[in-house]
């Protein structure tokens, strides 16, 4: 741990970012949070890659710092549940929420996204999230309806409620992660944002994203593969680590409320990219016993 003293404003804003492995990203995000206009009071670094350890990375950024070593590798999910618990062991009236390779556009998203919460009277809110290479366009597609959004002008210019993108930049009310709480750890990653969405829309508690300011965040829009013209997508990551928790951990969320209803309709678009787009009937039984091994809460480890 390192500590540098500042003055203690009327509300604590402590940064938390999970990382593993990816010591220059990790080098990049820093830098930006450190030259925020609103400065974090203090940052939270969650390392799950005990064998390539970046404390030095963590002490050379001049914000006042915890570095949490991971012997264990939590995934995102763990480890942002630890950085969450402990930002606000440490009094956070507010925590913002980072992977290590995703970093502020701008010096302003901070201060941007304090204000946008103070004047709308938000629990959370989020900035974009433009692809790093690109940041016209987003780095995650957006559905909204039968239409996929591309880029952050199709989203408008000020303000998109009920939408967030959680760990990219996201800023909690501590008084919100009460209410929703944290990660679930057995989810390790992916669908672990998804996840805490579903219980942020089940609060009632309003929240959306701030178009004015963005997070940079590498294309993950390669991911999602067209079907019937474009008019649907499915989610087919090239990985097989990724697809089998991007399945699984599809199969419990489906199984939550608030998500049952699309339950049928996921099954449906499934067979139908797997069966009439990529003409591939084991991959779709594939995809089916990894959504049951979810539903039954089967969280083993690939």
């Amino acid at each position: 741990m390192t500590s540098q003293q500042s003055s203690t404003p009327a509300e604590i804003v402590v940064a938390v970012v999970v990382t593993r492995h990816r010591r220059e990203l990790l080098t990049d995000s820093l830098k930006l949070l450190a030259t925020q206009t609103r400065l974090p009071d203090h940052l939270v670094v969650v390392d799950n890659g005990p064998d390539e350890p970046a404390r030095d990375v963590v002490e050379a950024c001049p914000l006042p710092s915890t570095y949490l070593q991971s012997k264990r590798n939590l995934g995102g999910a763990g480890g942002f549940a630890l950085g969450i618990l402990h930002a606000l062991s440490l009094g956070a009236d507010w925590v913002w929420l980072a992977d290590d390779d995703g970093r502020p556009a701008d010096e302003h998203v901070l201060a941007t996204l304090l204000d946008e919460a103070e004047t709308r009277g938000l629990a959370e809110v989020s900035p974009v999230v433009s692809n790093i290479a690109a940041p016209e366009s987003l780095a995650f597609p957006l559905r909204r309806g039968l239409t996929w959004k591309r880029t952050a002008r199709e989203l408008g210019t000020d303000f998109l409620p009920g939408i967030a993108s959680l760990f990219n930049g996201a800023l909690f009310r501590a008084s919100t992660l009460d209410v929703v709480g944290v990660p679930d750890y057995r989810l390790f990653f992916r669908g672990d944002e998804v996840e805490v969405h579903r219980r942020l829309v089940r609060s009632g508690l309003p929240f959306g994203t701030c178009l004015k300011v963005a997070y940079l965040h590498p294309d993950g829009s390669d991911e999602f593969k067209p079907m019937l013209g474009g008019r649907f997508h499915a989610q087919d990551p090239s990985d097989e680590v990724k697809r089998y928790y991007t399945y699984r951990n599809r199969g419990y969320l489906l199984s939550q409320p608030g998500m049952r209803k699309i339950g049928a309709l996921e099954i449906i678009r499934f067979g139908m990219y797997f069966l009439v787009t990529k003409r591939d009937p084991r991959a779709f039984v594939r995809w089916l016993k990894l959504a049951r091994k979810g539903q039954r809460e089967h969280f083993y480890r690939y």
